[in-house]
């Protein structure tokens, strides 16, 4: 269907091919991954043409039609319903001749190839394509220029869905999808009967709707089969090969199962031991994941403030006197790690906003710690960068009597990195302005951090980056988004916002996400309620507390000790130089063994 022969493109004296070349077969799905910059889009047009290769070729066949989204979403009087059909040329061109035809040889021709494309069900798989994308009998109904630029971008998605090209090519189509229309369009690709290749960092999509991966790397092309998790696999695997990597992937196992032996039974970590957990489980993708240059992130840690952050006793929060939710009555606690599930349009946001403090509550109460901070990203702040400025700059703002060196050290804790610093934000990539925002929600170590769609522009490792550093933030986390992979890796308690309530959903990702879609659900078995501890004393839990200090601690300096000596003992010159040294060195890895399980 799709052959890339000997491609090679430079863009502003910037090689992004070198002989790249790829086989695409008729109706295949292929997900094209590789770190952001390395010219996926740039792909994009030149197999559209809007591109011409510097050497090489690209080839389609006679008569392929190919679709991908608009970049101006339209935005004039035709309703939704009439912008999606108006996206099959080929029907409206033949509805118009079958008005004006008079030749019977011609009108019988048309009629045929009306048959053919089933044209008399046309309506009804756009309006199918349009609720399956969030919009309503009603909505489809009203003009395109009603909705805000984000609605008409999908309604740009559902338009090319409709046309079905022969050779499908969407970027990034789930930044403007919330999760129930991300789940709904996995679903359509599976399904999709031509040929589809999808950019995107989303690796729930990776897994579910592709057949297989194609990657961009050093300016060349590789075809993997199945889904982002098997290529993963098998692309670490060859990197497994090098010494250096294994060292570093058995030290982060190492350090977090070091955590969970520590903290799983203790209770006000246990959640946080879970999460790293399922890390563990899933340490395969994540290792080679934040494998190579990506920076990582991390977010300060905040003082410890006594429970509950946040209490909500009947309230309710609206807008004009109009309330969106209400009946609100539930707790955050400072080890919480919450995900708002629940349609556009819901109340997620305003939910967010009322817990941020940004919108007071219409009736009831929310109570908060006096001493409360909270650091709440939220992807139109992106708007709100000056684009004169360096990232630099923008935290000097916040810190105007910080020296320089400071100021970057902040910065490269959240991933922007030196040369990054120092550039223009007008200039700095999608992914790099969203480590920005991220550093700045949380240069003041608040206890909660609020993060509504935090993985746009993000890229897959960086991705990962961010569940590393959620998972070490000691302080409670909210999530807003349409990455499922985040929410099941991050999240351990589930809000669903719907009807204008916000209730605790008991299910996990994978009974959500069988709900959307209509699948039975098996209820789980009904528990009976854990009676609620007495609260002992402020003096005993102050004293126990100066416990807990003394033996993380020791625990701690019992840690670098183990880690010390294993690292003399990985270097294989030690048992061909000094024998006797490393005799040694492995009885005192025993004391050492024998200490740590003491202190735990």
């Amino acid at each position: 269907m799709l052959t890339i022969q000997d491609l090679g493109f430079s863009m502003a004296g910037t090689p992004l091919f070198d002989n790249a070349s790829a086989q695409i077969p008729a109706g295949a799905h292929l997900g094209l991954v590789g770190r952001n910059g390395t010219g996926k889009t740039t792909l994009f047009r030149l197999i559209l043409g809007d591109l011409q290769p510097d050497k090489g070729e690209i080839l389609l066949p006679p008569r392929a039609r190919t679709g991908t989204v608009a970049q101006e979403a339209p935005a004039d009087d035709r309703s939704l319903i009439e912008t999606v059909l108006a996206a099959d040329t080929e029907r409206a061109a033949l509805l118009g001749e079958a008005e004006i035809a008079t030749d019977p040889a011609r009108i019988a021709e048309i009629q045929t190839r009306l048959a053919d494309i089933e044209a008399h069900s046309a309506e009804a798989r756009a309006a199918t394509i349009l609720s399956g994308l969030g919009f309503d009998h009603q909505a489809q109904a009203r003009p395109s220029h009603e909705f805000s630029g984000g609605w008409r971008m999908r309604v740009a998605l559902a338009a090319v869905l409709f046309a079905a090209p022969d050779l499908l090519l969407l970027d990034e189509p789930t930044n403007y999808l919330d999760l129930e229309g991300t789940v709904w369009l996995e679903t359509y690709l599976a399904r999709y009967p031509y040929t589809a290749l999808v950019i995107s960092h989303d690796r729930g999509l990776l897994n579910r709707a592709v057949n297989g991966i194609l990657h961009l790397s050093e300016r060349r092309l590789t075809t993997y089969s199945g889904g982002y998790d098997t290529f993963d696999r098998v692309r670490r695997e060859k990197l497994l090969l090098a010494s250096a990597m294994a060292r570093k992937q058995e030290a982060q196992r190492a350090h977090m199962q070091a955590f969970v032996d520590r903290f799983r039974y203790k209770a006000s970590k246990a959640r946080q031991a879970q999460s790293r957990l399922k890390m563990l489980e899933r340490m395969e993708p994540i290792a080679a994941a934040v494998e190579g240059s990506v920076a990582p992130i991390r977010f300060p840690d905040p003082d410890e403030l006594a429970p509950p952050l946040m209490q909500f006793e009947g309230a309710a929060a609206g807008y004009d006197g109009t309330p969106v939710l209400s009946r609100i009555s539930l707790r955050i606690d400072q080890d919480d790690r919450i995900a708002l599930l629940g349609a556009n349009g819901q109340g997620k946001s305003t939910m967010a906003k009322l817990i941020a403090g940004r919108l007071a509550p219409m009736a009831g109460a929310r109570k908060a710690s006096g001493k409360l901070k909270i650091g709440y990203f939220a992807q139109h702040q992106a708007d709100e960068l000056v684009a004169d400025e360096t990232p630099v700059d923008h935290i000097r703002r916040l810190r105007p009597q910080m020296p320089e060196s400071k100021l970057r050290a902040l910065l490269a804790a959240g991933g922007t990195m030196a040369e990054a610093a120092g550039t223009k934000v007008r200039h700095l990539s999608g992914g790099q302005k969203a480590r920005l925002l991220l550093t700045l929600t949380a240069i003041d170590a608040p206890h909660m951090i609020i993060l509504d769609e935090p993985t746009n522009h993000l890229d897959i490792e960086s991705r990962e980056a961010l569940v590393s550093a959620l998972n070490d933030y000691k302080g409670a986390v909210m999530l807003i988004t349409h990455d499922a992979h985040l929410i099941e890796l991050v999240a351990d308690r589930l809000w669903l916002v719907r009807g204008g309530a916000v209730t605790p959903y008991d299910g996990d990702m994978d009974s959500y996400r069988a709900l959307l879609l209509g699948t039975p659900v098996r209820a789980p078995k009904p528990q009976k309620p854990t009676p609620q501890p007495k609260r002992a004393d402020k003096a005993t839990i102050a004293n126990l507390r100066a416990e807990v200090r003394s033996c993380e601690a020791r625990l701690d300096k019992i840690l670098g000790w183990l880690q010390e000596i294993d690292e003399r003992l990985a270097d294989p010159d030690i048992y061909r130089d000094d024998a006797d040294r490393a005799a040694s060195l492995n009885r005192k890895r025993a004391e050492v063994m024998a200490a740590k399980s003491k202190a735990e």
